[in-house]
């Protein structure tokens, strides 16, 4: 089927095919970065803003590298330097740059619904790289990639998801990812950090880590999102790791062949010791390579590109 979304805003509300479109653009687009020229005239003539009104480090690097691999031109929106510093609105913002012509921008935004927002406001593509404790949804297509990387399939597998779930737009984009296509997914943490209102969405609610990581196909991480959360929701980052961080010894409890993911920043020591994150049951740095086919495949597809007509490898 065609794919017909000019915007890419959440998880929740793309079907199955859809993410298997976006998966099977992706992986065209992987086998590209292997090639010697990694560089391809998709979006020749296109500029693409990349409007980042939050820090960030991978995900805004990654979609600069996913454009200018599409041949696209890209500008980098620098917050501390333009008119958001004298009050100018969001809406304001983004009306400009298309009035200059942009033809999509990506934006990232601490306000939850600002990317669907601008996307009812603007006649160009809007793509979303992570709004407040929303969703991110380019990440969760990524973490599915890497994850099919190794497992084949997440159908049936055990995905357990540890950490502070109650704030992360991560965690929200993986759920509605991985459920959709059929994985079992367990969310583990204090509880404070992972209430029980989640498991409407078809997850099992745990605080009990070695139950958790009992049989797990693969662990994925979240960092503390301090800059989200009102004090109070655990006694110190001391208690939190003594209880839930994964350590050497705790990773005896997940199968051999499971593997330990983490969207990035690690905070070493205090989610997982510096030995696993470096091990080789760490898939961290294959998320972040596969995060640049990703976020070309989410650009291409909503520049207007098919699936079928990506250009096979050379």
């Amino acid at each position: 089927m065609p794919w017909t979304r000019k915007h890419f805003l959440t998880i929740e509300d793309l079907s199955v095919a859809e993410i298997e479109q976006v998966l099977t653009t992706a992986g065209a687009f992987r086998r590209i970065l292997d090639r010697r020229v990694k560089k391809v005239p998709a979006l020749r003539g296109k500029t693409i803003v990349n409007l980042f009104l939050e820090p960030s480090t991978r995900t805004r690097i990654s979609f600069e590298m996913a454009a200018k691999l599409l041949s696209a031109e890209v500008i980098s929106f620098d917050a501390d330097k333009s008119s958001t510093t004298k009050g100018e609105t969001l809406k304001d913002t983004a009306l400009n740059i298309q009035a200059l012509h942009a033809d999509m921008i990506v934006l990232r935004h601490s306000a939850s619904g600002s990317p669907r927002y601008l996307s009812e406001r603007l006649g160009i593509p809007v793509v979303n790289a992570g709004d407040g404790a929303h969703e991110h949804p380019t990440q969760a297509m990524l973490d599915v990639f890497t994850m099919r990387q190794h497992l084949g399939t997440v159908k049936g597998k055990k995905i357990v998801i540890l950490g502070d779930i109650l704030f992360s737009r991560v965690a929200r984009s993986d759920i509605h990812a991985l459920t959709k296509l059929g994985a079992n997914v367990t969310i583990v943490g204090p509880s404070t950090l992972v209430p029980h209102w989640f498991e409407p969405l078809g997850v099992t609610v745990s605080h009990n880590l070695r139950e958790a990581l009992a049989d797990a196909d693969v662990v994925m991480l979240l960092r503390i999102q301090h800059e989200r959360q009102a004090s109070g929701l655990f006694p110190s980052l001391g208690e939190y790791t003594s209880m839930f961080g994964l350590n050497q010894a705790r990773a005896a409890w997940i199968k051999p062949d499971a593997i330990i993911m983490h969207p990035g920043p690690i905070n070493r020591g205090v989610e997982i010791d510096s030995a696993l994150a470096d091990s080789g049951r760490s898939v961290i740095l294959q998320q972040v390579t596969n995060g640049i086919a990703v976020r070309m495949a989410v650009l291409y597809l909503c520049a207007g590109g098919q699936p079928e007509h990506v250009a096979p490898v050379e």
